[in-house]
């Protein structure tokens, strides 16, 4: 059973300058979070890729030492996963934040203070 403090915590995290923080600071560890997988994925595929195309190269030739150069596959595949991680945290950013901004104006509009 939660205390009496704890109650006081949680219903001050429902006043809205703090809900709005709260929200904004949510947004952000979205984006962040979702950077990392994007940019994960792009790199993890980019390996995938790599290892195939090894795999070929090393069975079409009769040389022992023949293989793929590693930083022609994934070099490209780290700027790549830099620019789509980057792009898709933004949307999530921007939109979130302009949400929120949003949601904070129609809050403040609807409570009016009594005269």
């Amino acid at each position: 059973m939660p205390t009496a403090a704890a109650w006081r915590r949680i219903a001050a995290l429902r006043q809205p300058r703090s809900a709005a923080r709260l929200a904004r600071a949510l947004w952000i560890v979205w984006a962040f979070l979702v950077w990392n997988v994007v940019f994960d994925h792009v790199i993890v595929v980019a390996g995938r890729e790599y290892i195939g195309a090894a795999d070929r190269a090393a069975a079409s030739t009769s040389t022992p030492h023949s293989y793929e150069n590693m930083d022609a596959w994934m070099r490209p595949a780290v700027a790549r996963g830099v620019w789509l991680a980057t792009a898709g945290a933004s949307v999530i950013v921007v939109s979130g934040l302009l949400l929120v901004r949003a949601a904070t104006r129609a809050s403040e509009k609807q409570v009016t203070p009594c005269a």
